[in-house]
């Protein structure tokens, strides 16, 4: 029987909800070679592993580098945006005048529509602009902690605006991340480094990430259910609206008197900062569709050990007993709540429906 390719839309409804296609996984790994599948995920994963880490480092190296000297952070996030749109139209483009060649939907500006992501686009804007302020005020190696509190809002958020419980095994885990970030943030405070601005803006990130999977959910009808368009839409709503902030704040100014604004290495890693903003979404997605979303959490868990071990050695730092400890726990809470939801989900999805239960009780 033939099976109908995997949306971009049912890969995010996975992403978020937690939920597997193992239908899928079972029949594509029938149709393929073990080795060949075996290759194509760590080819998959390698790469979302190389994209997501190199991104962070060179965001710092633009947010926050001695010889850059750059005060711009909002200015820095509007040209990725910038980039991530431009990007977005000239893939549009080209799908349309190779039909054959390359799958992109067409991109067209709507009013109409752009007004209806409106709401996501000022979640979005504050998810990239904390994660940016997080990651210039605080180290590389301390960055995963200090966003850790994503999981915590979402059971949160979960509750307050969709009604949702969540079962004592899940909460559990939760305090466990708690726990972690509080001890990395005792840590740091110990070592002399912790910076209480950063810290904030860390927790203001993982607020606006959990948001924005919630409202994401209920705006892709809007988009015809394309991430792609959604993509486009998002960013160009941040292109706009930032334009008033880079005059509210005086960064425009502080862009005309700084000392590299003609190098081209400069606009270089500039460009190169937006091709990973806009790389990292498509990675993403990747990962998820050739392996699950389970394997897709395990491995941004153990993506977020490596960087954090890459940024010591890089920076030459030395870390505490219990500064390792706090990672530890941060990470490990991390995988264990996304083991219990897939857990769960999984019991869910075996349990037969009072539905099915009528039905067999009656001999139907």
């Amino acid at each position: 029987m033939n099976r109908a390719p995997l949306k971009r839309s049912r890969i995010l409804h996975m992403a978020l909800m937690g939920a597997s296609d193992p239908s899928g996984e079972a029949e594509a790994s029938k149709e393929k070679p073990f080795l060949l599948r075996a290759l194509q995920i760590t080819l998959v994963v390698s790469l979302y592993w190389v994209t997501s880490i190199s991104m962070v480092f060179l965001n710092k190296y633009l947010l926050d580098s001695p010889s850059l000297q750059l005060d711009t952070p909002i200015f820095v996030t509007f040209y990725q945006c910038l980039v991530t749109t431009l990007l977005c139209k000239s893939l549009s483009t080209l799908a349309a005048l190779c039909p054959g060649a390359m799958d992109f939907p067409s991109l067209r500006l709507d009013l109409r529509v752009a007004r209806s992501v409106l709401p996501l686009s000022v979640v979005f804007i504050g998810m990239i602009t904390f994660n940016n302020l997080c990651l210039k005020y605080v180290g590389v190696a301390f960055y995963n902690v200090g966003r850790s509190l994503t999981t915590v809002f979402n059971v949160l958020l979960s509750y307050l605006l969709l009604k949702q419980t969540t079962s004592f095994y899940a909460l559990l885990t939760c305090g466990v991340i708690i726990g972690g970030f509080w001890l990395g943030v005792d840590q740091e405070g110990a070592e002399g480094t912790l910076s209480w601005t950063g810290t904030l803006f860390g927790v203001l990130a993982s607020l606006c990430v959990s948001l924005n999977a919630i409202y994401t959910k209920k705006v892709l009808p809007a988009v015809d259910g394309s991430i792609w368009r959604l993509t486009f839409y998002n960013n160009v709503n941040a292109c706009v609206l930032f334009l008033p902030l880079l005059l509210l704040l005086g960064e425009l100014q502080a862009l005309r008197d700084f000392a590299q604004l003609g190098s081209a290495h400069f606009w270089g890693m500039m460009t190169l900062g937006g091709l990973f903003g806009f790389a990292i979404g498509y990675v993403t997605g990747l990962q998820i569709k050739f392996t699950s979303p389970l394997t897709h959490n395990v491995s941004g868990t153990a993506k977020a050990c490596a960087q954090t071990v890459l940024a010591v050695l890089y920076y030459e730092e030395t870390k505490s007993f219990l500064w390792w400890t706090s990672n530890m726990m941060v990470l490990g809470g991390s995988s264990a709540y996304t083991w219990v939801r897939g857990w769960e989900m999984k019991k869910i999805q075996e349990e037969p429906s009072p539905k099915e239960e009528e039905k067999s009780s009656m001999g139907v």
